[in-house]
């Protein structure tokens, strides 16, 4: 499953519900790992929720090169930014960090298009927010184990 919206699908914000009326993990984890352990993580946390305890929001990339091309330091900084000191506006967010209004701006709807960051419409402004209190990125890479090899490394 494609992590793009297409032009078939209700956009972002349509179904953007008001901070206050959603429960949001404490954590959002971004994610690269291929789809087969991706599955199983998601089915590992299923099993998590049903037994009542909490598990994260995640967003998962197969593709470690989407991830990089999502997760610029520009973008990085915004989230950062958000999280920290949540604007009133994309105005107010874009004069803070001294960027351009188009920028900031498309920035912001790529990372709500990911479920990353979230806008609460305050008459006509709207006002980013992330709900996490923790965004971890982990990006998982190795050879396979094989058979006896944790002994083999341990001894």
């Amino acid at each position: 499953m494609s992590n793009e919206p297409t032009d078939t699908e209700p956009t972002h914000d349509e179904f953007t519900p008001d901070p206050g009326e959603v429960e949001y993990p404490s954590t959002l984890r971004i994610t690269s790992l291929p789809a087969e352990q991706a599955q199983a993580a998601a089915i590992e946390r299923a099993g998590q929720w049903e037994d009542g305890r909490g598990v994260p929001h995640v967003v998962n990339f197969e593709d470690r090169a989407r991830l990089r091309q999502l997760l610029t330091d520009r973008r990085m900084e915004l989230l950062e930014a958000v999280m920290e000191h949540p604007p009133e506006s994309i105005r107010g967010l874009v004069d803070r960090l001294d960027r351009d209004v188009h920028d900031v701006h498309d920035d912001l709807h790529l990372l709500a298009e990911y479920d990353i960051i979230y806008f609460e419409e305050d008459g006509r402004a709207k006002k980013p927010y992330v709900p996490y209190d923790t965004v971890r990125i982990e990006v998982e890479f190795g050879l396979p184990r094989r058979e006896g090899s944790e002994s083999a490394a341990s001894a």
